[in-house]
């Protein structure tokens, strides 16, 4: 079977929430996650020759993921700006973090931002810069994320990714999405059956003749959809109606364009969702390695609630 995915599904058949709840974890959305705070106020900053003047404001990262961003303006003529991110535990007494150092900020690479991601281990950062020669415009800002959010990230994918392996499993597409199969030749019998099933619509048939040239059919004079429902579709011939008979194209000459998948996710079978559900939990438990006496029992039990939802069909 030659088919490619043109759009994927928008949605998946379970929710964060619906996950987080299973799993018996709780959230915070990005907006909640994310918290940006000044460590150097934006403005034009006076000639120091040291660290001091111009140590910012100490931020709390502990617990956190923490992403530090030197936004540099405009510099006096013949200015420069050198700014470190500094750590410490105490928000008392500070030290250079390690790979911590932006690039000096001159005329040639001002009004611009510089991005470095804080991986140390201490409580609480900061930004101290010196500026030589003029005054120069800048400002530091460091930005937080809870972990939580960021596992948000990873449950999201692992949703897809438990979707993706029922997919293969039951050979359906279970949420909308269009596809590209390809024939080598029209069948002899009278209709085209199309995978995936929940057949929504077909969108094309078309053939190239030994050309190259390519010419599409007209639904309801050349053909008919059958959807089928929760089966698998199929294009058929009209009465008295016959498939072209040209010559066709060496290479994928025949293309059919169709939407499949169930329209909603509030439609597709329970035991479908609480496959995905285990899977996500599965998922989420090992992180790579499947734990000793759950995987094999947990397979079989996501193999019986799929096994009736598999489409048999062979294409």
């Amino acid at each position: 079977m030659k088919t490619i995915l043109v759009t994927p599904p928008a949605i998946e058949p379970i929710t964060l929430s619906e996950l987080l709840l299973h799993l018996r974890q709780d959230s915070d959305d990005i907006a909640t996650a994310l918290t940006t705070a000044q460590s150097i106020l934006p403005g034009s900053h006076a000639v120091a020759d040291n660290y001091t003047t111009h140590a910012g404001t100490g931020v709390s990262v502990l617990g956190k993921t923490a992403i530090v961003n030197l936004n540099a303006g405009t510099v006096g003529e013949g200015g420069t700006v050198d700014a470190k991110i500094q750590e410490s535990n105490d928000n008392a007494t500070w030290t250079d973090w390690a790979g911590g150092a932006f690039t000096q900020v001159k005329a040639d690479n001002d009004n611009a931002i510089q991005e470095k991601q804080y991986t140390g281990s201490m409580a609480y950062i900061r930004v101290a810069a010196k500026v030589l020669v003029a005054a120069c415009e800048f400002s530091a800002d460091i930005l937080t994320i809870g972990h939580d959010a960021i596992e948000d990230t990873w449950l999201n994918d692992a949703i897809a990714t438990a979707r993706e392996h029922i997919e293969d499993i039951t050979r359906r597409a279970l949420l909308t999405q269009t596809w590209e199969y390809y024939l080598d030749s029209f069948p002899l019998k009278d209709f085209i059956r199309l995978p995936f099933g929940n057949l929504q619509s077909v969108t094309s048939v078309k053939y190239k003749d030994s050309d190259g040239t390519e010419h599409a059919m007209t639904v309801t004079t050349d053909y008919i959809v059958e959807t089928n429902g929760d089966g698998c579709g199929r294009i058929v011939l009209p009465y008295e109606v016959s498939w072209p008979s040209a010559t066709l194209y060496p290479s994928n000459p025949i293309t059919i364009e169709f939407v499949c998948g169930w329209t909603a996710a509030n439609l597709v079978p329970k035991r479908i969702k609480a496959a995905c559900l285990m899977l996500c939990a599965k998922l989420y438990a090992s992180r790579g390695e499947d734990i000793i006496g759950q995987s094999v029992v947990e397979d079989k039990t996501v193999e019986r609630l799929l096994a009736s939802s598999r489409l048999w069909e062979e294409f």
